[in-house]
């Protein structure tokens, strides 16, 4: 964020850093904590790269990190605690001083993600490279909808339930804000598929994702509300079989602390060769077009 402005909280930051730690203590749904770690060392595995300053920022399972030392077993790790990345001092680490951080899976909940993304950018070593899992975009579009018509159903208004997830562009636009060179993102669809409602929503608990909104509903929401949601997402959403499908996007975010050796773009006008003489075809002017 600029100077002098703050941040909206969206988000509860400690309740959904409470919820977090409860949920990997008791590990009952972290299949996908469990696939972005394995992910993540393949894609690390792609990287000819001596990693040996890994900094992982706020994930709350050892698993991820660990990933990263998968191959790297003199490599050292600092884990920062996701309470960090609201903390008025920043991130208690040295700047300059990581040549890989990671994340996984957290920071869809922070809520000055510009602000994090910079801190982390000020950890890394000239040409050090940070990688984050998140889910984004489309994921738990079905809840939303069924949730939100069947609130409006039931209780004639909408209160905010599901959290809003960053769009894939605008993930990228932010890595280049922060200063990070040669950004990348890329997405994965996953489709999750429950018994019903009541279900999925028993793992986004058990993942300790259920809804941490600043502006959530402080007052029990009438059963009814659920069940309307549950009918709703059963028509809408369910397969042959009846079972419904859930939504998952996630998004991968990489980039580098610039450097003067990493590739740059050339300057408008600064080519050794035609575009027609690369594509071995004729060159028109455009009148004759």
């Amino acid at each position: 964020m600029m100077e002098g402005v703050t941040a909206p909280r969206i988000f509860d930051m400690t309740l959904a850093g409470a919820r977090l730690e409860r949920a990997i203590a008791a590990r009952k749904a972290d299949f996908l904590l469990v696939r972005a770690a394995g992910e993540l060392t393949e894609r690390l595995a792609a990287i000819l790269r001596e990693f040996r300053n890994i900094a992982d920022i706020g994930t709350p399972d050892a698993g991820f990190g660990r990933a990263a030392q998968h191959d790297r077993p003199d490599a050292t790790l600092d884990a920062v605690p996701f309470a960090a990345l609201s903390s008025p001092g920043g991130l208690a680490l040295p700047a300059a001083g990581f040549d890989l951080a990671l994340s996984g899976l957290v920071l869809h909940q922070v809520n000055d993600l510009p602000g994090a993304l910079a801190q982390i950018r000020r950890l890394l070593k000239p040409d050090g490279l940070f990688m984050a899992c998140l889910p984004a975009g489309r994921t738990l579009q079905e809840l939303r909808e069924c949730l939100a018509e069947a609130e409006m159903q039931v209780l004639g208004g909408i209160s905010p339930r599901v959290a809003p997830f960053a769009d894939i562009r605008d993930l990228g636009a932010l890595l280049q804000r922060a200063g990070f060179a040669l950004p990348v993102t890329d997405s994965e669809l996953l489709t999750l598929r429950y018994d019903n409602l009541f279900a999925l929503m028993a793992d986004l608990r058990a993942m300790g994702a259920s809804n941490a909104l600043t502006d959530r509903l402080r007052r029990p929401t009438p059963r009814a509300v659920f069940l309307r949601a549950a009918e709703l997402y059963a028509t809408h959403f369910s397969d042959s079989d009846g079972r419904i499908r859930a939504t998952i996007e996630l998004v991968w975010l990489a980039g580098w602390a610039p450097h003067d050796s990493q590739q740059k773009p050339l300057r408008p006008g600064s080519a050794k060769m035609r575009l027609a003489e690369a594509l071995g075809v004729p060159e028109r002017p455009l009148r004759d077009r």
